[in-house]
């Protein structure tokens, strides 16, 4: 059977299943909508945290980026797994025991101001629809090459997908559903791996893959391959790095605390019965994240080699189907300067006669490494589910914000339950639309547009939280003034470097030479240090929010094991 054949059997099969799970698990009251009805297990969670947390970014684009920038690709993979263990470590428990369903609940409650809730509320819109720009960007490039539709149509389909089940089933339905997403994700990310790794090097686990030797008969390292490879054709070594250490820890910082930060992630946590299901969740989520990003190196590495032995000096009459069919979408483009028929693939920009867009790599990768048809679409239906779960998990957020901490916390305290529920579904409605704007008229590729998300969250939410834990004369003062700050500064950054407003300019002239990327990092710090500025000027918060903060810190049962 043909790609596409293959693609709408799985991928519909998947959809169906994903339909399916929303309609058994539809959420029948607010705390099921928000947050599943806190009883689902540590293993379910976890799987679910995982898969809400391995977007579109990390399916499609992290193993693209660091096939096409090598060494320095490798600060999104310390960033986003580093942010990771941070969150669940240092910050997860104790929102938990704080007992809130969301941070925006925990920061209008923590610092008793309904200013520091709108505020909150305002930094969760603007982090999620950034986020969720990049996967919806992600749905948009599956569609348009296994479904054979316009970028802008395969965004459409997605809304609809989405929109069903987080409108229908909340966190309760969106819960579930991840589990198997997380499972379709993780096999159609490790099945390919496993075939092109025993190919290339003889090895069918792809980490000890990348570390050995092709079997090209060269009796060559794989990454020593790949050096001599990019050194024929101009490109810095792929082991090296070109960015400065200053740009590397700014972006690796702004990731992880931004990780720290990202309020979909958080939510995931109050969805267990206690504390210590929120620890075990953690963990399980940990050894499930760590599948797949230690095995995006090698498939990076597989892929960027691939790709230069088939396309390199090679006749463009002769391409493979897989080239052409990419060209269709336009994230492969071809243009012959020097009329030869070749394809002259080369670092210099004035002789390079092909553009290729890093979200495809991990798309292509089967096809350019001739696999059986089945397995390509596999990787269709994993890359839908990656953004997918992401985008639910981020909608919701947008929905939960405005339904329940600015109508039910401040603007109508009194409305039913009833009503409270349609608020967060026609929420959830709006965002979606929105979020397919974003997704058709995207900042950057995915995983850029996705690095800008978590600097957002950085600059915004990881000071407030993190001083909201630890530090008992943290006040609402310091608080808001540094989150609109930080925010602010991020945004006019990400504006002036990412988009050309305010009279942008170009890589030459960043602050300090630092990316918008990695951005996030230097907007946190003046968020930190504003906040803890401004709360020493201020009044001390009340003694009972100095007690909730002690006692968050304590684990449960500690002050029984004392007593006694």
């Amino acid at each position: 059977m043909s790609v596409l054949t293959w693609t709408y059997i799985i991928v519909g099969i998947t959809f169906a299943l994903y339909i399916g799970i929303a309609i058994w698990s539809r959420a029948g009251s607010t705390k099921e909508f928000y947050v599943a009805g806190g009883g689902v297990s540590p293993l379910a969670n976890g799987m679910a945290t995982a898969a809400d947390w391995m977007s579109a970014a990390s399916f499609i684009s992290m193993a693209g980026l660091i096939s096409f920038m090598g060494y320095d690709g490798g600060v999104y993979l310390m960033g986003w797994t580093g942010g990771y263990v941070l969150l669940a470590l240092l910050l997860a428990p104790y929102l938990r025991k704080f007992g809130k369903f969301t941070v925006p609940d925990f920061i209008g409650d923590r610092y008793y101001s309904n200013v520091a809730r709108t505020v909150a509320v305002i930094c969760a819109i603007i982090v999620s629809f950034t986020y969720v720009a990049g996967q919806m960007r992600g749905v948009g490039v599956v569609f348009s090459r296994f479904l054979e539709v316009d970028i802008n149509t395969g965004v459409y389909i997605g809304m609809a997908i989405v929109l069903f089940y987080a409108v229908l089933g909340g966190m309760k339905g969106i819960t579930y559903t991840q589990v198997a997403q997380y499972c379709v994700l993780i096999f159609a990310y490790m099945v390919p791996a496993f075939f092109i790794s025993l190919a290339m090097t003889g090895n069918v686990i792809p980490q000890f893959g990348l570390l050995g030797n092709v079997t090209d008969g060269s009796e060559m390292a794989l990454l020593d391959k790949l050096d001599q490879l990019h050194r024929e054709l101009g490109f810095a070594e792929y082991t090296s790095g070109t960015k400065s250490m200053t740009d590397i820890f700014c972006i690796t910082m702004a990731l992880m605390v931004g990780t720290a930060g990202l309020p979909h992630v958080i939510v995931r946590f109050f969805t267990v019965p206690k504390v210590r299901d929120a620890r075990i969740s953690a963990g399980y989520a940990l050894l499930f994240i760590a599948i797949l990003y230690t095995t995006a190196p090698a498939i990076a590495a597989f892929a960027r080699t691939n790709l230069i032995n088939t396309v390199s000096n090679k006749e463009y009459a002769a391409m493979p189907e897989w080239f052409t069919k990419w060209e269709t979408t336009k994230l492969i483009t071809h243009e012959d300067k020097n009329n030869d028929g070749l394809i002259q693939y080369v670092a210099d920009p004035s002789t390079n006669e092909l553009t290729i867009d890093r979200d495809i790599m991990v798309l292509a990768n089967p096809e350019i490494a001739g696999l059986p048809n089945w397995v390509i679409a596999l990787v269709a239906a994993g890359g839908l589910a990656a953004a997918l779960s992401t985008a639910a998990g981020l909608l919701l957020v947008i929905s939960t914000a405005v339904s329940r901490d600015l109508i039910k916390m401040q603007l109508k305290p009194d409305i039913s339950e009833r009503n409270e529920l349609i608020a967060a579904r026609l929420g959830a409605t709006v965002a979606v639309v929105i979020a397919g704007y974003f997704g058709i008229n995207p900042p950057d590729f995915v995983a850029a547009t996705v690095a800008l998300a978590f600097g957002l969250a950085a600059a915004s939410f990881f000071p407030a939280i993190i001083l909201g834990i630890f530090d008992k004369r943290m006040n609402r003062e310091g608080a808001i003034t540094g989150m609109v700050v930080g925010i602010s500064v991020m945004l006019f950054y990400m504006l002036k470097f990412k988009l050309g407003r305010f009279g942008g300019g170009t890589a030459e002239d960043w602050w300090f030479g630092i990316s918008p990327e990695g951005f996030g990092t230097v907007a946190m710090v003046i968020n930190l240090v504003i906040s803890i500025v401004v709360s020493r000027l201020t009044a001390a918060p009340p003694k009972e929010v100095q007690d909730i903060v002690e006692d968050i810190r304590i684990p449960s049962g500690a002050g029984d094991a004392v007593a006694h």
